[in-house]
């Protein structure tokens, strides 16, 4: 028992201890060659999972290595040699495709480690951090801690919502109560979205809260507010093995359409709510909160990055077939790779069933980077996605090959501002053309 307690205890040390990960993750690795198939070692698998993150999926995609390349999204990861696109791993269930337009993106690649984001507000600490292995930087949010994000701009009557999210966890043996998160969207108004006064209510005009329970299974809860009166509260949705997850990056995506509330949690739809949103005042501001717990902050911790906004309906099939060209920005990328992530999966099958309804379209699809990084470097990369794209269409969707060419033109055709974190995020597109 004490080796167990020992093992937990060298498996699970905190994100923020930098200088020590690298030789844990030397131990980790050996012990992963050496576990014995009892169930005491079953206690350790979430443990060695965080470590064993940054093994290579199976049937990821592959492709020549761009040398430099910067653009991207995701966890990092190298590229593959073999030149092949890589066939990608889907949900048939999974139906999320974002908002036709980005106008609010937030990554805090320009803020200081160690500091808040220059631009949000908090009720008390927060940190912009590094984290080992994983791309990019992040907010730690803290137990007992409210955060408002910097946006401000209204979101219309029909948006979607994204971020990336980590729920870092050090297990303690017994009596210990995993702290909730909740996180939300709602109206200030009229009054400047940063108002120190929303860090305590948002609930004062119109607001869509979610509660997370992370312990056990997990379950969340989705509730509404109309000048501070609840006017829906939902059942409870169990989040499936939801504590697998812990430490690893998980994707979490909201859809609102005037009344109707959509939420996957990676690929699992979590809610949907016809009658979930009111329509009284414009939803224009996120926030993130942490409960307290009876853990210490260098054992429990939030992480949140890559938030996305982006505004409108997409309407693929008229935008395709009638004029003729469809530009998204949600088929997303492992970085510097032409891994197509799986929350894509939506955008894709609605191409897929253009594509099948129409069998005459042939199209040119095209892929776009932002200038981060080396051109030509980023110009080899938007070319093997391109790629990547057309190869998920034929093999999941049996779409004929002859129907579908590919290009990729880098850097070179922005549609946003380069020197703006939203612009970047509307560069990095794929482009549907009819040909």
């Amino acid at each position: 028992m004490k080796k167990l307690m020992l093992a937990i205890a060298v498996f699970t040390m905190p994100f923020t201890m930098q200088a020590q990960f690298g030789n844990l993750l030397e131990k980790a690795k050996s012990k992963i060659n050496s576990r014995a198939n009892n169930k005491i070692d079953q206690g350790m698998e979430g443990a060695l999972d965080k470590v064993e993150a940054g093994v290579k999926k199976p049937g990821s995609a592959t492709s020549s290595k761009p040398a430099e390349a910067k653009d991207g999204d995701g966890e990092e990861k190298e590229v593959e040699e073999s030149g092949q696109p890589a066939k990608m791993s889907v949900n048939s269930k999974f139906d999320f495709v974002p908002g036709e337009r980005i106008i609010y993106s937030e990554d805090f690649a320009q803020d200081v480690i160690g500091e808040l984001p220059l631009t949000w507000n908090a009720s008390g600490k927060g940190e912009v951090q590094t984290i080992n292995g994983k791309q990019g930087k992040w907010l730690r949010v803290f137990q007992n801690n409210t955060y408002l994000s910097g946006n401000k701009k209204d979101f219309g009557e029909n948006f979607t919502v994204e971020f990336d999210a980590i729920y870092f966890f050090q297990p303690k043996l017994s009596g210990y109560v995993m702290p909730d998160i909740s996180f939300g969207l709602f109206s200030t108004g009229e009054e400047d979205n940063l108002e120190n006064k929303f860090l305590q209510d948002q609930n004062s005009l119109n607001s869509a809260i979610i509660n997370l329970h992370p312990s056990g299974a997990g379950g969340a809860y989705m509730s509404s507010y109309k000048t501070r009166a609840r006017t829906f509260g939902s059942d409870r949705s169990v989040l499936n093995e939801y504590s697998k997850y812990h430490n690893k990056v998980m994707h979490y995506a909201i859809q609102i359409q005037k009344t109707r509330f959509r939420m996957w949690i990676n690929q699992d739809k979590v809610f949907d709510v016809p009658r979930g949103v009111n329509t009284n005042a414009l939803l224009n501001q996120i926030y993130f909160h942490m409960e307290s717990s009876n853990y210490k902050d260098e054992e429990v911790g939030f992480y949140v990055s890559n938030i996305k906004v982006a505004t409108g309906l997409p309407d693929t099939r008229h935008k395709l077939v009638e004029e003729g060209k469809f530009s998204t920005t949600g088929i997303l990328f492992d970085f510097q790779s032409a891994t197509i992530r799986p929350e894509s999966y939506g955008v894709i099958k609605e191409i897929g069933s253009v594509l099948k309804e129409n069998p005459a379209i042939k199209i040119n699809i095209i892929g776009h980077t932002s200038n981060d990084g080396d051109a030509n470097a980023n110009l080899a990369l938007s070319k093997l996605r391109s790629a990547a794209v057309k190869d998920v269409l034929v093999k999941e969707y049996a779409i004929d090959a002859a129907r579908l060419t590919t290009d990729g033109k880098g850097g070179s055709q922005p549609v946003g501002d380069n020197k703006t974190t939203e612009g970047k995020a509307q560069n990095r597109r794929v482009e549907f053309i009819k040909l």
